[in-house]
């Protein structure tokens, strides 16, 4: 079938089950050959191809609110609502997003990039549905490694309690990045290996009501047959106890037993759980088998073999932070590591191998990673928390109530700080220095470059003086020589790499090479400027400010982070603060907006974060000192 004509899914109404058969082989046919070109998220795709079919056959979308938690899963979707032709641009600038978005269809109802979200957005939904007199359907698909997050967990709580009528998805394969972890994973196992609770139930119903009548002792005692059925077929009945009806565990690629549980689903009143299990990869072997997590989400690949095309070049930054914390932690046995389900993301999973016992993956639970490492550093431990700026966001409250309002030694490993290119909005990591550096006790620290970083870890290992955050971006280091010694670097002094004396560029670590760049384009116009790496958002480096103010030098502050509460806002704070009224500063950054999917170069052009753009703002901002002279 020619997947790009598709307009919307109502053609599937039609399909017989061998022409869903062969539409589920084309469209695995048409992701493995497209994702090979523009990278993705083959393997959750791969999975949900028979899961996704029946569900817009057997509902009516958009009608039908079909929500996917994390969004990564959704390609299989996006095809069947009218977008195969457009998997040449996925992720790319300007292009097809990699995950659900609202204004790319009325089929996407529901964006999310992040796990946990869709049961509290379909209570919501489901809600507004009931008040309004609606009868449509709402079904959220949920991963077994999302149902960890305690938000997932709270909107169980809620829609059991209420009774709403929804029918939830857990799609549980097993893995959510990494190979999933925790007792909730270990009871999703048990019920995989129990058997068929409804269908036995059922069998069990039949036969009661074929024995004749013996009076109320025997109907008593039936319903407490088929009441201890639940115990033994499906060890715990944790769903069933939260007030859902369970049905499974379903094969999630045969169409029969999909088919057969949506349908009983449908008639069921008040919340349903269907039990799905999937192969994550399903139909391409080097996915199917694997067990790092690579084929979640990785760059252009080679079909045939199944190996990933890499370019050779410097460590990524990642990999630096992980084996400079081993390097250390090999000396120093008060150093933990913790991760949320990251640890290849994290590059951690290489410091696991090397002290086992003080490595701890406690699945995708930021909130209880924060706090877990808040009570660590109450007994002397050296907590270093390794997670992505987006992902921390969603500990907040942790970090306020927990960790800095006691002043605690945790060390925040930010990786993919910055903008991080393809996957989009809900991926870039300019936020963390505006909701962090707010935070009583909180030092933030951001390196140049990879040598710098390695430094920085030692630094944030050694300090006593409360929560320190080391962020630094997403990929690989220049190349540059590393040091051999470990030192621990001053904080809150700044390094400056070039002098100059008719203005000034404070570029914060990553914007470096542009202000280099910028400051040498000026140079040829006569224009002296001078470059410092300012390394520290907090505390901020208050002799060199107020050297370049008594200078009466104009400043220009380069970020690649939000521009409202990041650096540059510091600045300002403090020139207001320390009574100078008469300094010029200017900013570049993260404008206020949500910036969307793209290669970091086409975002920085966007907005204006470039060369160019930094030499015009330095034109502008010369003059005003030579009037002041």
């Amino acid at each position: 079938m020619d997947l790009e004509s598709i307009e919307n899914p109502g053609f599937l109404k039609s399909c017989s089950r061998q022409d869903l058969e062969n539409l589920g082989e084309d469209v695995r046919q048409f992701l493995i050959e497209r994702l090979s070109v523009t990278g993705g998220h083959l393997g959750p795709n791969l999975g949900v191809v028979e899961l996704t079919l029946a569900l817009h056959q057997l509902y009516n979308s958009p009608e039908d609110k079909i929500l996917w938690d994390v969004g990564h899963q959704a390609y299989v979707h996006k095809i069947l609502t009218g977008r195969g032709g457009e998997f040449d641009s996925l992720r790319k600038y300007q292009g097809l997003c990699g995950f659900p978005k609202r204004d790319e269809s009325e089929h996407d109802i529901w964006e999310t990039g992040h796990s946990s979200t869709s049961l509290s957005a379909a209570m919501g939904m489901a809600t507004a549905r009931d008040l309004k007199g609606e009868n449509h359907h709402v079904l959220p698909v949920i991963g077994d490694g999302a149902l960890t997050g305690g938000m997932a967990l709270e909107a169980l709580n809620h829609i059991g309690h209420e009774q709403t009528n929804m029918t939830v998805i857990l799609n549980d394969n097993e893995m959510s990045i990494a190979p999933n972890v925790g007792a909730l994973h270990n009871m999703l196992g048990r019920m995989r290996t129990a058997g068929r609770y409804q269908k036995a139930k059922d069998e069990l119903e039949y036969l009661i009501k074929r024995i004749p009548a013996f009076g109320g002792r025997l109907a008593t005692t039936a319903e407490r047959v088929k009441d201890s059925l639940k115990y033994l077929l499906v060890s715990g009945m944790f769903f069933e106890e939260m007030g859902f009806t369970y049905f499974g565990p379903v094969d999630g690629h045969d169409y029969d037993d999909l088919f057969g549980n949506l349908e009983y689903a449908k008639k069921t009143e008040g919340p349903v759980i269907i039990h799905v299990i999937t192969k994550k990869g399903k139909g391409y072997g080097p996915a199917e088998n694997d067990a790092k997590g690579t084929w979640h989400g990785l760059g252009p690949y080679k079909i045939e073999s199944g190996e990933v095309v890499k370019k050779p070049g410097p460590p990524a930054y990642s990999a630096v932070f992980s084996d400079t914390l081993e390097r250390i932690a090999n000396d120093d046995p008060r150093v933990v590591a913790i991760t949320a389900a990251m640890p290849g993301g994290t590059k951690l999973d290489q410091f696991a191998k090397a002290h086992p016992d003080r490595m701890f993956d406690v699945g995708i639970a930021e909130q209880h990673a924060t706090t877990m490492s808040a009570g660590l550093a109450t007994q002397g431990m050296k907590p270093v928390f390794g997670v992505y700026s987006t992902f921390l966001q969603r500990a907040y409250d942790q970090l306020v109530h927990d960790v800095c309002r006691q002043k605690l030694n945790v060390f925040f490993a930010i990786d993919r700080a910055g903008l991080v290119g393809a996957d989009g909005e809900t991926h870039q990591g300019v936020f963390d220095i505006a909701y962090l550096r707010h935070l009583p006790n909180m030092t933030i620290l951001m390196p140049k470059d990879e040598n710098e970083l390695q430094h920085m870890v030692y630094t944030a290992v050694q300090h006593d003086d409360g929560p320190i955050a080391v962020r630094y971006p997403r990929g690989n280091g220049y190349g540059i020589k590393m040091d051999e010694e470990l030192k621990a670097l001053p904080i809150g002094k700044w390094e400056t790499v070039r002098e100059g004396k008719d203005a000034a560029i404070l570029a914060f670590s990553t914007m470096l090479p542009i202000a280099e760049e910028a400051a040498d384009a000026m140079a040829t116009q006569g224009l002296s400027v001078k470059v410092v790496n300012a390394n520290s958002a907090k505390p901020l480096d208050e002799d060199l400010l107020q050297e370049l103010a008594e200078q009466r030098m104009p400043m220009l502050t380069l970020e690649e982070a939000a521009l409202k509460g990041s650096f540059g806002s510091a600045v300002l704070e403090y020139y207001h603060d320390a009574g100078y009224h008469n300094v010029t500063v200017d900013r570049m950054g993260i404008p206020d907006r949500y910036i969307e999917h793209g290669s970091v170069p086409e975002l920085y052009e966007e907005i204006g974060l470039t060369t160019e753009e930094v030499s015009e703002r330095l034109k502008q901002l010369a003059p005003r000192k030579e009037q002041r002279a």
